[in-house]
This record gives C-alpha cells, sequence and structure tokens, in this order.
C-alpha cells in the first residue's frame, strides 16, 4: 500500500425509523480495523447515496429499481395511524381504513407508502415532511398513517397510536449497486443475514480452504504394483514354469 491511498471503510446509509445499531455492533466485532460509517438520509435520497457512489450499502424501504439495485428484503412493519390522546380512535384496539374515511388524514411529500388513491378526506396542503406532518396531527387538524417505526421515532407525549388492519405496509430492505458487490458488501450481507464468524460463504480464508483439501495418501499405503503377467495365465491360474524339451539319447 502506498502512502496515497486510504484506508478501507464501509458506508453504510439509513432512512429513518431504521435501527442499524444491531448489525453495526457485530460488524466492529469482526471487522474491528475496518471502520464503518453510518450516513443517515431522507426516504427519498438513499438511493441517490447508491447511485453517486456516496454509500457502499443502505437500509431502505421497497420498492427499488431492481435493474440497478440488489436488495434483500429483511421485515415488513406494521402500520398505524397516529392521533391526539383524546382522539375516539383511541377506544379501539385497531381500526381500518374505513374507519378513517371521514378524518382527515396527512399526505406528506416523503410519505413512504404508494397510494393509489389517499384515504380519508384531504388535507388542505400536503407536509413536505412526516416529521411537519406529526407537528400538525398534534395541532389537531389532522391525523397521519404511517408505519410503527416513524410513529416511534416522532413520539410525542400527546399522541399515541393504533394499528391499522388493512393499509398497506411498508418493508425495509438493506439494497446496494449490484455492480457494485464488492467484499465488503458481502461481509455486511453475512452479518445481517446472521452467519456465523466461521461461516464458509463469500470469503473464506486461505488456511480453512487448506484444511479442506483431502490429504495426500502416504506411500507406504499406495496399491502394491501388480503380480508380473509372466507368472499367471489370462485366467488367473499360476502357469507351470517352461522346460526344455528332453534330449533323446543315443
Amino acid at each position: 500500500m502506498t502512502g496515497t491511498e486510504e484506508p478501507p471503510t464501509f458506508r453504510l446509509a439509513y432512512v429513518p425509523g431504521v435501527t442499524p445499531a444491531k448489525w453495526v455492533r457485530i460488524w466492529n466485532e469482526r471487522l474491528p480495523d475496518i471502520p464503518l460509517t453510518l450516513l443517515q438520509a431522507p426516504a427519498g435520497e438513499a438511493f441517490e447515496l447508491l447511485r453517486a457512489g456516496a454509500a457502499d450499502a443502505a437500509f431502505v424501504r421497497l420498492p427499488v429499481d431492481r435493474t440497478f439495485f440488489s436488495a434483500i428484503p429483511l421485515y415488513t412493519e406494521t402500520t398505524v395511524v397516529v392521533v391526539p390522546k383524546d382522539h375516539l380512535i383511541t377506544a379501539a384496539d385497531e381500526v381500518t381504513l374505513d374507519d378513517l374515511a371521514e378524518e382527515v388524514l396527512f399526505h406528506p411529500l416523503d410519505d413512504v407508502f404508494d397510494w393509489a388513491a389517499p384515504p380519508g378526506e384531504p388535507a388542505f396542503e400536503r407536509p413536505a415532511t412526516t416529521e411537519d406532518a406529526i407537528e400538525l396531527v398534534a395541532a389537531g387538524v389532522g391525523l397521519l398513517v404511517v408505519p410503527q417505526s416513524l410513529a416511534r421515532l416522532h413520539h410525542r407525549r400527546d399522541l399515541t397510536y393504533r394499528p391499522v388492519t388493512d393499509a398497506p405496509r411498508s418493508t425495509v430492505a438493506l439494497s446496494w449497486p449490484e455492480e457494485a458487490t464488492t467484499d465488503l458488501v458481502e461481509d455486511f450481507i453475512g452479518i445481517v443475514r446472521g452467519r456465523t464468524v466461521n461461516s464458509t460463504r463469500g470469503r473464506a480464508p486461505a488456511t480453512a480452504q487448506q484444511q479442506r483439501k483431502r490429504p495426500e495418501q502416504p506411500a507406504s499405503r499406495q496399491k502394491p504394483a501388480a503380480a508380473k503377467q509372466t507368472s499367471r495365465n489370462p485366467k488367473g491360474r499360476t502357469a507351470a514354469p517352461k522346460r526344455g524339451k528332453p534330449r533323446r539319447r543315443s
């Protein structure tokens, strides 16, 4: 390595609501010499970081552009509606979209759901972010449907939430550019998939490969050479030794 080369690092982006702490901890235990840099990105910008080469992989929400990215789905979240604590909806343990039909529902510009037709009554404006929409819910002017992790991320004491049983759901996935599947990306994939440190998948140590080779058979145990063909006839019976023709007596 020359003095101008930078040491390897792994850059991991993640969207709001995702908590990568568990996987980062395992990375630091297994690869302590390779720093992992976390990059928090709005949901709409995580893919741009990957396209620009500013991140090696990212925790994103599906869908992804499969012509450019690879993705491993990890888990699907419960969808909830965020409401003031004194709202009538809090009397139920869970609700449906029909229960929200007459409610004003905010549809922020960074909404993670691809609604064909947003439920509820349209709000007077579309908030720029989910965080802005939460503030409006707290002001008592509407409700918000989000993945549960975002409701927890923007928790307020004056708000609560209830599951929406028939709403779309958001799936979190690990994604990276397919043409940039580096060794470090493979290492992180192994961590996310729960592979053990001794797993043979991916980059295997040379010593392990050598140990898997079958040892050569010692010379002393090699099969002895076949007996000379002159000692047996084709049927396997021992041939009698040849004798010369007896001389006639005079």
